[in-house]
């Protein structure tokens, strides 16, 4: 499998961060999802940025049964080797939607030597994360919500829940949001569930939480 990127370096880093977006995974398609949308605002604050694209013999088709998988995790491994050839510094996982799955399942089959912490952002609790070890994830996890999102397959209650599920995290918090100005689908990119129109009041506390909590901790 070829898993190509959409890498921005920044001098001097404090971190690097690792972005899964939903759908399909596959950036060309999605443009306006949500992580691919502020990628540029975690840049801004000193954090290399990279995207991870879907592999290119699974375009279109990554799903949960390869988000979850120990292949995915191996995918993850090599970018995470990549960006750390780039800078010795820590490498969080942030996902969205149905790429929370691919964070959350990295992160779980990894562990603290290759990953600092993750952050999970309207992930789909009715829709594939399940599927995900989330009690043997031991670093640090944010979950980011929406009270208002309106996606049946990610439903707010379920952020509270996973948060029990997190007993190895060495640290773990629920930051919930409100409000957005939706376009469209309630389960689309430009919708609550998608942060549009909220973008400043999502991505620096996500900022913020993981300069917080350096190598992990």
């Amino acid at each position: 499998m070829i898993r190509a990127i959409d890498f921005t370096p920044v001098a001097n880093p404090a971190a690097t961060v690792i972005l899964f977006p939903g759908a399909g995974g596959v950036i060309a398609e999605t443009r306006r999802n949500f992580l691919v949308r502020v990628r540029a605002m975690f840049a801004a604050q000193g954090l290399s940025v990279a995207v991870a694209d879907a592999p290119s013999d699974l375009a279109g088709r990554t799903g949960t049964e390869f988000r979850a998988s120990a292949q995915q995790a191996q995918d993850t491994a090599a970018i995470i080797a990549f960006v750390r050839n780039r800078a010795a510094v820590p490498v969080w996982l942030i996902g969205t939607s149905m790429g929370s799955i691919s964070a959350a399942n990295a992160a779980s089959r990894l562990g603290p030597s290759q990953v600092a912490g993750v952050v999970l952002t309207s992930s789909v609790w009715s829709g594939g994360m399940s599927a995900v070890a989330m009690a043997n994830i031991a670093v640090p996890v944010l979950i980011v919500h929406n009270r208002h999102v309106g996606c049946r397959f990610s439903p707010y209650p379920g952020a509270s829940l996973a948060l029990v599920q997190l007993a190895r995290a060495p640290a773990k918090e629920l930051l919930t949001v409100s409000g957005g100005t939706p376009q469209g689908q309630l389960c689309r990119a430009l919708s609550r569930h998608g942060y549009y129109g909220i973008e400043d009041k999502v991505v620096p506390p996500i900022i913020q939480w993981i300069k917080a909590h350096p190598q992990g901790k």
